[in-house]
């Protein structure tokens, strides 16, 4: 389908997780598209002002496991739901186990539910390629082989996901798409506690502070940039080759942790450096590289972004938007925090580096 974007024009769309760093992004690019967009977001991890306001998108805050309100975002009669929320994610998991079951599992069967008897015409599924592949898969890491032998509950909450979407396909003939997300980043992601790598590196960088690397910095990951997945969303929503098939959404490209930590101090002009701390007993994967070979030769799907481009625009967004997300980063030490002893004293008085993109010139 050539035309995919058009498609969406004057169609209805529930995004469930609207106010997160994809989510919003998507849910911005469906309104350009002339799409009436839904979203339901409890904003436990996502942000009120993040959300997209402009015409044709209708925002209900809420639970995805609160009945009433899925009652009420599907008297809208959405055509197609994209199942973006979730509870983030492996070290949040380590600590909430049970949330986690009940947000990633029972959260995503209501979905499907509500899909079913709503009529929906797909409903596509945000899985994780850091996920459900385990450790011990051979790289580059190819929809077709997947691993039991998880270490958090996140890993296995995402396959549970995956298991009913393929029984409400098989059983009830539900159309469905399953999408494997690669370390993700972009505009719309607050840093914090149990959050992604690269808003954390910059929000630390802009405090002058060091980038804490858990490990020694030669652990690699697939960055893909959020404008990457969200075209990638884009077709996979309406694409019949996409129909009852996994795809993972990334680059097919590598990056090593320690070079991304100095190009993104180098950008901010962050003088601080990095400090390693050692590896969480669960991140057991050194490499992580996604084949995306099937979502290029069914979709046409082709990552466009160089990582360096990526984190300038994130950075610039970081910049704009600082006092509030300076305000809505979280870093409490929690049980076992995921930045380990770099927890930022949010009360400590602090210059951020607000000339950051400057120091790329």
């Amino acid at each position: 389908m050539k035309n995919y974007r058009e498609a969406y024009s004057g169609k209805t769309v529930l995004v469930t997780g609207g106010a997160g760093a994809i989510g919003s992004n998507l849910c911005r690019e469906l309104a350009q598209l002339g799409a009436r967009v839904l979203i339901l977001d409890d904003l436990s991890s996502g942000q009120r002002w993040n959300v997209p306001s402009c015409p044709g998108v209708l925002f209900s805050q809420g639970d995805i496991l609160d009945e009433v309100k899925l009652k009420r975002v599907f008297f809208e009669r959405p055509q197609i739901v994209f199942h973006l929320a979730a509870f983030f994610a492996n070290q949040n998991s380590l600590d909430h186990p049970e949330q986690d079951l009940m947000v990633n599992g029972m959260g995503t069967l209501r979905l499907l539910e509500y899909s079913l008897l709503g009529g929906v015409e797909r409903l596509v599924f945000a899985s994780s390629g850091c996920t459900v592949y385990g450790g011990e898969a051979p790289l580059p890491l190819r929809e077709d082989y997947v691993s039991m032998n998880l270490t958090t509950p996140y890993q296995v909450t995402k396959m549970l996901g995956e298991l009913y979407c393929n029984f409400f396909f098989n059983h009830y003939g539900l159309k469905v798409v399953k999408t494997r997300f690669f370390n993700n980043y972009g505009p719309g992601e607050v840093p914090g506690q149990y959050r992604n790598v690269v808003p954390n590196f910059i929000y630390y960088a802009m405090k002058g502070l060091p980038l804490p690397i858990t490990g020694n910095g030669d652990e690699t990951r697939d960055f893909t940039y959020v404008s990457d997945i969200v075209d990638g969303l884009l077709r996979v929503g309406v694409m019949d080759a996409a129909v009852g098939k996994e795809f993972n959404l990334a680059t097919g490209k590598e990056t090593r942790i320690g070079d991304l930590a100095h190009m993104i101090n180098r950008l901010v002009g962050n003088q601080a450096g990095v400090s390693c701390a050692t590896r969480r007993k669960w991140d057991n994967k050194s490499r992580r590289l996604a084949s995306i070979d099937r979502a290029r030769q069914l979709l046409g799907y082709d990552p466009e972004t160089p990582v360096e481009v990526g984190l300038r625009t994130t950075i610039a967004w970081f910049v704009e938007n600082w006092d509030r997300i300076d305000a809505s980063a979280s870093f409490g030490p929690g049980m076992s925090s995921a930045v380990r002893e770099m927890v930022v004293n949010q009360n400590e008085e602090r210059v951020p580096l607000r000339n950051a993109t400057a120091a790329a010139d």
